[in-house]
């Protein structure tokens, strides 16, 4: 009889533990099916390429959305940006961003020039001006996520900025900019200008297949649990051996 009144209460565990681990399934197979998404809506966008003007940048109605821009000017002077805590083919580096000011009068973006590694000892590279007038292209992008850090830049003794996320009000002021563009330009690769890159939007993030692979994992746990809470459910009571008469 015991046993018995146990098992409402063992179902009752069961279903509740497997409910949350269904849950965290179904959040890693949306997350993935967003930014499955979101690469493919990318990919069409490259694939056309219609290049609209760079003051799209500022844009607040399209701060998390992806465009294809160009345009001319110059790099403004004053110190470069390094994004700390960047992979690229499994070595530790920085991302490069400066800021351009377009020729048609539009407010200056923050542009990533590519990746550089670090060395051993963290000594940040030297990064010097592009200098005079410059055509760029590339995708308008929201700058990479810079996870549960606090995004923070702190100067170093070159002037350079480095910063562990992209707060654009905090490096406008550090630029001495009036205002920075939530979205940054990324370089078409095929430009001479700049370093190492890609026109990955995912950097540092976990890919769609990641997310799959997470969210499997979570329903077979799920699974794994209800599947335990039937076998004790269906197991048999071991019976004590009646004494000898």
């Amino acid at each position: 009889m015991s046993r018995r009144r146990h098992l409402p209460l063992l179902w009752t565990l069961a279903l509740l533990v497997a409910a949350g681990f269904c849950a965290l399934g179904v959040w890693q197979y949306g997350r993935m099916q967003q930014k499955q998404a979101l690469l493919e809506a990318v990919h069409a966008l490259l694939q056309r390429r219609e290049a609209q003007p760079l003051a799209l940048a500022g844009d607040p109605r399209r701060a998390a959305a992806f465009d294809w821009a160009a345009g001319e000017g110059e790099f403004v002077p004053g110190p470069a940006v390094l994004l700390d805590n960047q992979q690229r083919e499994d070595r530790a580096g920085v991302r490069v961003f400066r800021p351009f000011r377009p020729a048609d009068g539009a407010e200056p973006l923050l542009v990533e020039l590519g990746w550089l590694p670090l060395p051993g000892d963290r000594r940040l590279p030297s990064i010097p001006l592009p200098a005079g007038r410059q055509r760029v292209r590339g995708l308008l992008a929201p700058p990479p996520s810079h996870g549960i850090l606090a995004a923070t830049a702190t100067a170093q003794p070159d002037g350079t900025l480095l910063a562990t996320g992209l707060d654009m009000p905090a490096l406008a002021r550090a630029l001495k900019l009036p205002r920075l563009p939530a979205r940054v330009l990324k370089l078409d690769p095929a430009l001479p200008l700049g370093y190492a890159r890609d026109l990955d939007i995912l950097p540092n993030t976990l890919p769609p297949e990641r997310h799959l692979g997470y969210a499997v994992q979570w329903f077979a746990l799920a699974l794994a649990v209800l599947a335990t809470a039937l076998v004790l459910t269906l197991r048999k009571p071991k019976t004590s051996p009646r004494p000898p008469r």
